[in-house]
Protein backbone atom coordinates (compact mmCIF):
# COMPACT_ATOMS: atom_id res chain seq x y z
CA UNK A 1 0.00 0.00 0.00
CA UNK A 2 0.95 3.45 -0.87
CA UNK A 3 0.78 6.99 0.47
CA UNK A 4 0.99 9.89 -1.25
CA UNK A 5 0.33 13.63 -1.03
CA UNK A 6 -0.36 15.01 -4.02
CA UNK A 7 2.80 16.96 -5.32
CA UNK A 8 2.93 20.71 -5.82
CA UNK A 9 2.30 20.46 -9.46
CA UNK A 10 0.15 20.12 -12.30
CA UNK A 11 0.42 16.58 -12.11
CA UNK A 12 -2.86 15.24 -11.05
CA UNK A 13 -3.41 12.24 -7.98
CA UNK A 14 -5.88 9.08 -8.74
CA UNK A 15 -6.33 7.12 -5.90
CA UNK A 16 -7.75 3.64 -6.05
CA UNK A 17 -9.65 2.96 -2.92
CA UNK A 18 -9.29 -1.52 -2.47
CA UNK A 19 -9.32 -4.04 -0.37
CA UNK A 20 -7.43 -7.17 -0.32
CA UNK A 21 -9.74 -10.29 -2.12
CA UNK A 22 -11.33 -8.09 -4.38
CA UNK A 23 -11.40 -9.24 -8.00
CA UNK A 24 -13.23 -5.95 -9.21
CA UNK A 25 -10.27 -3.44 -7.15
CA UNK A 26 -7.52 -5.94 -8.68
CA UNK A 27 -9.08 -4.98 -12.26
CA UNK A 28 -9.26 -1.40 -11.46
CA UNK A 29 -5.83 -1.18 -10.55
CA UNK A 30 -4.57 -3.04 -13.88
CA UNK A 31 -6.10 -0.67 -15.81
CA UNK A 32 -5.37 2.19 -14.07
CA UNK A 33 -1.45 0.95 -13.89
CA UNK A 34 -1.90 0.96 -17.38
CA UNK A 35 -3.68 4.33 -18.00
CA UNK A 36 -1.21 6.17 -15.25
CA UNK A 37 1.65 6.17 -17.30
CA UNK A 38 0.31 7.00 -20.81
CA UNK A 39 -1.97 10.09 -19.06
CA UNK A 40 0.43 10.99 -16.67
CA UNK A 41 -1.24 11.05 -13.68
CA UNK A 42 -0.30 9.90 -9.97
CA UNK A 43 -1.56 6.89 -9.31
CA UNK A 44 -1.87 5.87 -5.08
CA UNK A 45 -3.94 2.67 -3.60
CA UNK A 46 -5.44 2.80 -0.09
CA UNK A 47 -6.51 -0.33 0.94
CA UNK A 48 -9.63 0.66 3.02
CA UNK A 49 -9.27 -2.38 5.31
CA UNK A 50 -5.89 -1.84 6.59
CA UNK A 51 -6.63 1.90 7.44
CA UNK A 52 -9.44 0.94 8.89
CA UNK A 53 -7.24 -1.28 11.18
CA UNK A 54 -4.94 1.62 11.62
CA UNK A 55 -7.35 3.62 13.22
CA UNK A 56 -9.48 5.20 10.64
CA UNK A 57 -12.77 3.93 9.53
CA UNK A 58 -13.89 6.70 7.39
CA UNK A 59 -13.04 5.51 4.42
CA UNK A 60 -14.46 1.95 4.90
CA UNK A 61 -17.73 3.32 6.01
CA UNK A 62 -17.84 5.60 3.30
CA UNK A 63 -17.19 3.26 0.67
CA UNK A 64 -17.03 0.14 1.66
CA UNK A 65 -19.78 -1.14 -0.39
CA UNK A 66 -18.83 1.01 -3.53
CA UNK A 67 -15.48 -0.91 -3.66
CA UNK A 68 -13.25 -0.48 -5.99
CA UNK A 69 -13.72 3.76 -5.63
CA UNK A 70 -11.35 6.00 -7.89
CA UNK A 71 -10.94 9.53 -6.66
CA UNK A 72 -9.54 12.25 -9.00
CA UNK A 73 -7.77 14.58 -7.13
CA UNK A 74 -9.45 13.53 -4.23
CA UNK A 75 -12.69 13.96 -5.35
CA UNK A 76 -15.54 10.48 -6.10
CA UNK A 77 -14.61 10.11 -9.86
CA UNK A 78 -16.68 6.78 -10.20
CA UNK A 79 -17.37 3.71 -8.32
CA UNK A 80 -17.36 -0.59 -9.13
CA UNK A 81 -15.39 0.20 -12.34
CA UNK A 82 -12.89 2.49 -14.21
CA UNK A 83 -15.02 5.09 -16.38
CA UNK A 84 -12.12 5.37 -18.44
CA UNK A 85 -13.61 7.75 -20.98
CA UNK A 86 -14.77 10.36 -18.26
CA UNK A 87 -11.33 10.03 -16.15
CA UNK A 88 -9.47 10.86 -19.83
CA UNK A 89 -12.05 13.87 -19.98
CA UNK A 90 -11.37 15.24 -16.52
CA UNK A 91 -7.85 14.60 -16.85
CA UNK A 92 -7.98 16.66 -20.26
CA UNK A 93 -10.30 19.31 -19.08
CA UNK A 94 -8.50 19.71 -15.67
CA UNK A 95 -11.29 18.38 -13.56
CA UNK A 96 -14.04 20.47 -14.60
CA UNK A 97 -16.73 17.74 -13.94
CA UNK A 98 -17.33 16.72 -10.79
Amino acid sequence: MEHQHRPPSDRHTVTLLTRAGCSMCARAAQQLAGLREELGFELVTTDVDEVAAAGDTALRAQYGDLLPVILLDGAEHSYWDVDEQQLRRDLADGMDHA
